[in-house]
């Protein structure tokens, strides 16, 4: 069995104060990456992922920032490579889906939040990051979309708006890294059960309703992408780059039509 190596990485994973960034962060360092944790308000939740890690015989520290803000997100990454070495690893998972609401009934300035949040903090920890990379001639962005990078989402415009274009953003920085040694890639996570999405999970029937949209009839676990994510940051994954990887329990196979259109 080959197993996933990632000792001697550092791994960066933004938003690794919530469930999935908790999972992403816990794989990682399982497979022996160093782990920045990045948070923006659950420092509380941040370190108890770190103590985790520490306890379980890895090494990581967590890290403040508002990702939104160029600034921030390079002071950012300045104190993580100051702090633990050269980022190997940049896992882009913070992200928000902002309140509902549809385009004319909405609120332009929580538009905008949402775009600074998942994409535009992205772009700012990416270009951050990039240029050492390039020097060390190796590095792993992972930006973590959704399925609603393919899928509408009625009242949530801003956030499908912004996992489409990081899914082109990570095609366009692939392509223009792939010589120097970095792979960039996507992962779509379907309906993930986590705290985020307690009110649909914990009630029967909006549960069984979300689950005639899944093929396999089941939310997917927090550690079901934060192994994927693993396999990606990993060697096993060198020929990979540019491109998304769905994890999302057949969802994008659109079941309803299992019987006929």
């Amino acid at each position: 069995m080959i197993a996933i190596d990632l000792h001697g990485r550092v791994a960066l994973v933004t938003g690794a104060s919530g469930g999935l960034g908790q999972a992403i962060a816990q794989n990682l360092a399982h497979a022996g990456a160093t782990v920045a944790a990045h948070y923006h308000n659950g420092r509380p939740d941040a370190e108890a992922l770190i103590a985790r890690i520490t306890q379980g015989g890895g090494r990581g520290q967590s890290f403040a920032a508002d990702i939104s803000d160029p600034e921030s997100a390079a002071a950012l990454i300045a104190s993580v490579e100051t702090a633990l070495g050269g980022i190997d690893i940049l896992i882009n998972n913070a992200g928000a889906d902002g309140t509902r609401a549809t385009v004319g009934h909405d609120d332009t300035r929580a538009w905008e939040k949402v775009i600074g949040i998942d994409l535009l903090g992205p772009y700012y920890c990416a270009r951050a990051v990039v240029g050492g990379m390039k020097e060390r001639g190796r590095g792993v962005i992972i930006n973590i979309t959704s399925v609603h990078e393919f899928i509408p989402w009625s009242g949530y415009s801003a956030y499908t708006a912004a996992k489409a274009g990081l899914s082109m953003f990570t095609k366009t920085l692939a392509q223009e890294t792939a010589a120097s040694g970095i792979r960039v890639l996507a992962v779509a996570p379907g309906a993930i059960q986590t705290a985020i999405n307690k009110e649909v999970w914990s009630q029967p029937q909006s549960l069984a309703d979300l689950d005639q949209k899944i093929a396999m009839a089941r939310l997917g676990q927090p550690t079901e992408i934060g192994q994927v994510i693993a396999f990606l940051a990993s060697d096993l994954a060198s020929y990979m780059t540019g491109t998304t990887i769905a994890v999302d329990g057949g969802m994008l196979i659109y079941p309803g039509f299992r019987e006929g259109g």
